[in-house]
Order: structure tokens, then sequence, then C-alpha cells
């Protein structure tokens, strides 16, 4: 405070100033305050619309997979059909079962054995070098093969005649 020296004199000057000091002061605090608030507002609404943006395209990119999901179903429908008479009656009779049942899953289930496969795939890649192959599931290896398939497509560009040629 600069009026505190006036006010240690005893005259009603000092004492005025002081008052009016502090006057200035709380002014210009609110007048602070109030920018401060306009500002915080202003970042509110930015990051409001970023929020807003940002919850539009995960619901477009969750419409895309669920496309994209939906593609790959066809696809393996198609190639189970494709299949399916060609192995022994036995055979088929399982395939048909399995089918039904995989038709039957939930989505909490499926991100459920989702994450058990991909957790048994990583035990695998570990224990792959100290053990035999012998005594595997068949699931187990289908599903490293499809993995390393898809990298490898990945990798190699498409591998189907029709995409080549498009290529």
């Amino acid at each position: 405070w600069l009026g505190g020296g006036s006010r240690h004199s005893g005259g009603k000057q000092g004492q005025g100033g002081g008052n009016e000091q502090l006057k200035f002061t709380t002014s210009d605090s609110c007048d602070r305050i109030k920018d401060e608030f306009q500002l915080l507002q202003a970042r509110y609404h930015s990051l409001k619309l970023e929020c807003d943006k940002l919850a539009s395209e995960k619901s477009e990119m969750q419409r895309h997979y669920m496309h994209k999901q939906a593609e790959i179903v066809k696809r393996l429908n198609g190639i189970c059909a494709q299949v399916l008479p060609y192995l022994p009656q036995g055979h088929q009779q399982q395939v048909l079962g399995a089918i039904e049942r995989a038709e039957q899953v939930t989505a909490p289930e499926l991100n459920s054995i989702i994450r058990q496969r991909l957790q048994l795939s990583q035990l695998w890649a570990l224990a792959l070098p100290l053990t035999p192959l012998a005594g595997t599931g068949l699931l187990l290896l289908s599903a490293l093969g499809s993995q390393a398939h898809l990298s490898k497509e990945d990798k190699n560009g498409p591998t189907t005649r029709s995409e080549r040629s498009k290529t």
C-alpha cells in the first residue's frame, strides 16, 4: 500500500488516500477476476467444442468398425459355406454346431475371448522355443496362423487374385 506512510502521520488526507488506493485495488482485482473468468469461459467453450468433435469422430469410427466387422462375418460365412461340403460328415456336424454357437456370442463375451486368445498367444510365443508343438490346440494354432497371415498380408499388400489385379 502506497498510502501506508501517510497513515502514520495521522492526517486525514493520508487515510483518504489509503481508502482510494484500496478501492482502486479492489476494483482492479474485480476487473482482473472478470477477465480471467472470461478467458476460462472461452477455454471451456473451445474444450467443449473439441470434446464434441472427438465424440463425433468416435461415433464415426465405431460405425466404420462395425461395418468392417459385418464384412468380415459375411466373408467368413462364405468361406465356411464353400468348405463345409468337402468335410467328412462328422466334421460337418461339428462345424455347423460351432457356427451356431458363434452366432450366439455376445460382444462382451467376444471381447473376453479375444483377450484370452491374446494372452495365450503371448504365452505361446514365450514358450515356443522351449516346448515341442505336440499337444497344442488347433484353435490356438489357427489363431496364431491367422495373426501371422494378417501381418504378412499387411506387409505384402493384397493376396487374392482380384485384389492383385486392381493394383
